[in-house]
């Protein structure tokens, strides 16, 4: 898992994070978002929609170990017990297993796919749904970026679009990561921390359908070249230029999310 700046440092600083060395230990930033504080709304259906959020979207992975009961609590801002009673809804759903032992806690299930949840989603949505789920990203994400576009320097935006020259050395699931980073990254640009955490989210609840839709390498391609135009007019501060071309993205990543509920076998 490629290694990158904490959510938080992300949304503080506003401005794209160096690429690092890989390292397994520390989370993805996509992962950290999930486990903000919940604050005073901190009940245990709350704390197992965050969990089961971060499974199935992906930022928990299949085998990966959650953090510990004390460490979930701290996180998230609750009681260890509220934890405790989140994670035990989530063992009695399958998507958590538990290992005794020195080596043991909680994991994620090996079953627990988030392409099969957002296939579902899609499955299980109307296209008013859909339409409207790509009218909410492409309105946060637009903002982010038109923003961006004024506010960024030039050199800021080479720096991201020098990070996505290293896209065709990763695998599948590295590309995907990676694309995720970039598109947060452009929004930090716009030094709006309040859009930075938002896109954060929403890039938390997208992923899984940007996945979905790229069956193909070309696929995946295709979308890294609509984040590359993105960046590119940032740092001409072509503002039009950068929303128009993320409302394109979004349109045809929609349209593809309504032919996939069409015809579920081309998915």
């Amino acid at each position: 898992m490629e290694s990158v700046s904490s959510p938080q440092e992300v949304a503080d600083s506003v401005a794209p994070a160096p690429s690092a060395a890989p390292a397994r230990q520390h989370p993805h930033r996509l992962q950290g978002v999930l486990f903000q504080p919940i604050g005073d709304e901190g009940r245990a259906e709350l704390v197992e929609r965050r969990l089961v959020d971060a499974i199935t979207r992906g930022h928990l992975r299949a085998g990966e170990r959650l953090p510990s009961e004390a460490e979930l609590a701290r996180s998230l801002g609750v009681a260890p017990v509220t934890v405790r009673e989140a994670l035990l809804a989530i063992r009695e759903r399958g998507l958590v297993v538990t290992r005794r032992g020195r080596n043991g806690g909680s994991f994620v299930a090996a079953h627990a796919d988030p392409l099969s949840f957002a296939r579902e989603s899609v499955r299980s949505s109307s296209r008013v749904a859909l339409r409207d789920l790509g009218a909410h990203y492409a309105a946060i994400t637009g903002a982010g970026v038109r923003l961006a576009a004024r506010r960024a320097d030039a050199s800021e935006a080479q720096q991201v679009r020098r990070r996505m020259e290293r896209l065709d050395e990763l695998d599948g699931e590295s590309q995907r990561r990676l694309l995720d980073d970039v598109q947060i990254e452009i929004v930090a640009l716009s030094q709006s921390a309040r859009l930075t955490r938002e896109q954060m989210k929403l890039q938390a609840e997208f992923s899984p359908y940007l996945r979905l839709v790229a069956h193909t390498s070309e696929d995946q391609r295709r979308q890294a070249a609509h984040l590359a135009a993105v960046v590119d007019a940032v740092g001409t501060a072509d503002a039009d230029a950068a929303g128009a071309r993320t409302d394109t993205m979004v349109a045809e990543i929609i349209d593809a999310l309504i032919q996939l509920q069409a015809h579920p076998r081309n998915g």
